[in-house]
């Protein structure tokens, strides 16, 4: 701790305001008082301040220390034993049972608890108590919780629904064919769509260095921009060679345009990587415009196989286990952390951070905006369906399947 020379003034005016009233014992643990808040280099500043020796202060900060462990025993009481105010739980014995009752998990579900439909604050608790004949302050409702073992508590992202049976067994499926594709050279890639962003000089959260006291200014209210709009960035993760690649869209997030975006990722960047490949295989979660019950989904990548050649496998992850989609963690959190404090005024500037986006690993993205037009809402007749090639596996088809080459 720095002490200035202020510090050392203060100490000094209020020593001579006191002066006149201590002897030399309340003198030296007057210093002793004031140089135990200084730490480090107190002892000589108080010294320097009051004139009282620093030996006298070190004695001072003995006694201090005595007096302390003798003011916490039973026999210094200045009142006797049982004196003052009552506390509440020994004149209301009902007043913590009647509590609980109010704050309890079970009440949130309950339409006859009197708290269904408030706010649980203490003062809330309070008249609440008191309407029910047990009259308490707000700050006693706060003692009492924490009594209880209630704290404030924030919401806690943990919960992914009902867990299917097959969870594990789907995940190890799909670990196994991405070993078995990865080990003969063929492409498998994580795809998804990442959260989509406003556009415009909205805040961003996290931080950036910035001149002190000159924080890059923004709206205060996020509503959407009608000219910018929205941006939809849709990725590729090349989980064999550790790449990426994120179409910035304008328009709806539709399968069309997650199909349009694996289309460019390999007419740019996969079949150069992978110019023997006999087969893709795409891991997805298993909604969204990559979902495993949407037709359209499977219509587009019917047309996408049909123009590379090749069989396209496609395993999409259990319900309720997007995070562990390997795009989430190894693409679209190093993006989320590269454009953290930065506005996104523009979709240029979504481009180039995610372009610019690296890790010490080595991952490298490419990134670029997609203008086109995804109208939302088409519909896949049950004629068009029929004609896709698909092969169910026989382990959970509706998860695992493949669309051949209608040339195959």
């Amino acid at each position: 701790m720095i002490i200035n020379d202020d510090q050392i003034t203060r100490i000094r005016t209020r020593f001579e305001k006191l002066a006149w009233t201590l002897d030399e014992r309340m003198r030296r643990l007057f210093a002793a008082a004031e140089a135990s808040t200084l730490g480090r280099g107190g002892i000589a500043k108080v010294a320097q301040a009051t004139g009282v020796s620093r030996r006298a202060i070190y004695v001072g900060l003995e006694e201090l220390e005595a007096e302390k462990l003798h003011f916490e025993s039973p026999s210094n009481r200045i009142r006797k034993a049982g004196a003052g105010r009552k506390s509440i739980i020994e004149t209301d014995s009902g007043v913590k049972a009647a509590l609980e009752k109010l704050v309890e998990p079970t009440t949130r579900g309950d339409p006859e608890s009197p708290l269904r439909w408030t706010c649980k604050s203490l003062r809330t608790l309070a008249d609440e108590l008191t309407n029910n004949g047990h009259p308490i302050s707000y700050p006693k409702v706060g003692d009492l919780l924490r009594e209880l073992g209630y704290s404030l508590q924030a919401n806690r992202k943990m919960l992914e629904g009902t867990d299917h049976p097959d969870r594990n067994a789907q995940f190890e499926f799909i670990s196994d064919q991405t070993k078995q594709r990865l080990a003969v050279g063929n492409p498998v890639i994580s795809v998804d769509t990442k959260k989509k962003e406003l556009v415009g000089a909205y805040k961003n959260n996290g931080t950036t260095w910035q001149p002190e006291g000159k924080p890059e200014l923004v709206k205060v209210h996020d509503f959407i921009d009608k000219e910018l709009g929205r941006a939809n960035p849709y990725g590729v993760y090349d989980i064999g060679s550790n790449t990426g690649w994120v179409s910035v869209g304008t328009d709806h997030d539709t399968a069309s345009f997650a199909v349009e975006t694996i289309r460019r990722w390999w007419n740019t960047m996969g079949k150069k990587r992978y110019p023997d490949a006999s087969e893709l295989m795409i891991t997805a979660d298993g909604g969204g415009s990559n979902g495993s019950r949407v037709r359209l989904w499977k219509l587009e990548l019917q047309q996408l196989a049909d123009e590379i050649n090749i069989p396209i496998h496609i395993s999409h992850l259990p319900p309720g286990t997007s995070k562990w989609n390997k795009i989430e963690h190894r693409l679209f959190s190093h993006i989320s952390m590269n454009w953290r404090g930065q506005p996104l005024i523009s979709h240029e500037v979504i481009v180039n951070l995610i372009a610019g986006t690296t890790t010490r690993k080595g991952l490298k993205v490419h990134a670029e905006l997609d203008n086109s037009e995804y109208p939302s809402g088409i519909k896949v007749s049950d004629d068009e369906f029929e004609k896709i090639r698909i092969t169910r596996n026989e382990f959970h088809g509706e998860w695992n399947y493949k669309i051949d080459p209608n040339s195959s």
